[in-house]
């Protein structure tokens, strides 16, 4: 039974998929949140974009949802990291289930580690994939990356 339902803060995300197999190694479960500041020319996903779209879900609800399907997971979007805080307890949440948690994210590393308000995430998941798509760059030879730019980091 869950300690945390009184506090369990809210996402808004726009879709969860099960048993994908592109955003990640293996069979996982990607959570497209919403919300995106980079507005990359050429992105795949520009509905992602709007701040408020999706549905309001608590950590709580999208835990047990995952915990459902068993796969490991991925974080996708729009940008999660523009939904921080949150995110930041849910990819914990996750790995505390002993889930392999990736991150996509349209910051590089080096801003991350820039921010201290994004810094936790890199302590919080296993994998970001980095920087914003870039359509000169598109390269569809790439795993689990649209462009040369963007970098599998693995943290732990």
């Amino acid at each position: 039974m869950s300690t945390h339902s009184q506090s369990s803060p809210a996402l808004r995300v726009l879709d969860i998929v099960e048993g994908t197999i592109v955003d990640g190694p293996g069979l996982r479960t990607s959570i497209y949140l919403a919300g995106c500041p980079h507005h990359c020319p050429g992105c795949h996903n520009p509905q992602s974009w709007d701040p408020e779209g999706g549905t309001l879900l608590t950590v709580d609800a999208i835990v047990a949802r995952v915990l459902e399907s068993g796969f490991n997971v991925t974080l996708s979007g729009g940008d999660p990291l523009l939904q921080i805080e949150g995110v930041i307890e849910l990819a914990r949440r996750l790995r505390s289930e002993g889930l392999n948690v990736w991150c996509y994210t349209g910051y590089t590393i080096e801003q991350i580690r820039e921010s201290p308000r994004l810094l936790p995430i890199l302590s919080a998941v296993d994998t970001i994939v980095d920087g914003p798509f870039v359509e000169e760059l598109r390269d569809i030879s790439l795993q689990f990356r649209g462009s040369s730019n963007q970098r599998i980091i693995h943290l732990h």
